[in-house]
C-alpha cells in the first residue's frame, strides 16, 4: 500500500488507478468503473451508454483507460462516439479509438495496451444482415477477449444451401455464435451441424406476432440440437460467454 501512496504522491499514479488496484474498482461523478472485473472473471468490463449522457460515458471510459489500459463502450451513438474520441484524444495522446457504428460499439486502448491472445476460433454466425449489429457487438467482445473470430454471414434457412455451403467453416470453430432474428432456425441448424458448443443469439429482427425478436427466443429456447441462448440482442454476453470457452480450450491446448 505504502508503494502506491508513494507513486500516487510522485504522479506516477493516478488517483483512479490507485484506487483501482486498492480497491477494485475507480469512482467517477458517472459511477465506479469495475477495474478488476477481467482479472476477477476473465471478461473485460464494459462501459453501456445506453441510459448514460456523453459526458458521463466519456468520463467512465477515461477511467477505463487509466486503470486497465482499455475502454470497451457498447450500445453507443453519434454524439457518445464524438464525446470519447474527443476526451480520449485529449487526455491520452497515442491511444487508439476503434468505431464500429454498426456495431454501435467503441474500443480505446492506452499506448502499450496489448491484448490477450487466445488459441481458439469463434465463428460469428449471421442469419442475414439486419443480424449484423448485435453479432458485432459479440465479435468485438471476443477479440478484446484474445479469440480469433471467424466472421460468417448471410447464412439464413430461407436458403438452407447458404449454410450447407459453410459446413466446413462452422465445423471448424472451437466455439460458435449464432445470430437470427424472426423464427430463430439457424442457430438450431447450425447445432446439429457441429460438435462445438453454440451460443444462440435472437435478434429483434421480425415483425407481427411474435415480432422484436420474441419468436427467435421462443425457437431457440424450445431447440431441439443441444445449444444455450442468451437473451434478445445480448451480444455482450454472448461474446463474453464464448470468450469464456475460448479461453478455457485455449488453456488446454497450451496444458
Amino acid at each position: 500500500m505504502r508503494d502506491i501512496l508513494e507513486a500516487v504522491a510522485s504522479g506516477e499514479l493516478s488517483p483512479a488507478a490507485a484506487e483501482a488496484r486498492l480497491a477494485g474498482y475507480a469512482s467517477t461523478d458517472a459511477g465506479r468503473f469495475d477495474a478488476a472485473r477481467e482479472h476477477r472473471r476473465g471478461v473485460p468490463e464494459a462501459i453501456l451508454a445506453d441510459g448514460k449522457i456523453p459526458e458521463e460515458t466519456a468520463s467512465l471510459a477515461l477511467t477505463a483507460l487509466e486503470t486497465t489500459g482499455r475502454a470497451l463502450v457498447t450500445r453507443t451513438d453519434e454524439a457518445t462516439v464524438a464525446a470519447v474520441s474527443e476526451r480520449v484524444g485529449e487526455a491520452r495522446p497515442g491511444a487508439t479509438v476503434d468505431v464500429d457504428e454498426r456495431a454501435r460499439t467503441v474500443v480505446a486502448h492506452a499506448p502499450g495496451f496489448e491484448r490477450p491472445s487466445l488459441e481458439a476460433t469463434v465463428a460469428v454466425v449471421t442469419a442475414g444482415t439486419s443480424d449484423a449489429a448485435a453479432a458485432g457487438e459479440a465479435a468485438t467482445v471476443l477479440r478484446e477477449m484474445g479469440a480469433t473470430v471467424d466472421r460468417i454471414d448471410d447464412v439464413g434457412v430461407a436458403n438452407i444451401d447458404r449454410a450447407l455451403d459453410q459446413r466446413e467453416a462452422l465445423r471448424a470453430a472451437d466455439a460458435l455464435v449464432v445470430a437470427a432474428g424472426r423464427e430463430g432456425a439457424l442457430p438450431t441448424v447450425v447445432a446439429g451441424m457441429v460438435d462445438a458448443p453454440v451460443v444462440a443469439l435472437p435478434v429483434s429482427v421480425g415483425y407481427g406476432f411474435g415480432g422484436e425478436g420474441e419468436a427467435a427466443l421462443a425457437g431457440m429456447l424450445q431447440s431441439c440440437s443441444v445449444l444455450s441462448v442468451v437473451n434478445v440482442d445480448a451480444g455482450f454476453v454472448a461474446g463474453a460467454q464464448t470468450g469464456l470457452i475460448a479461453r478455457a480450450v485455449s488453456a488446454a491446448r497450451d496444458g
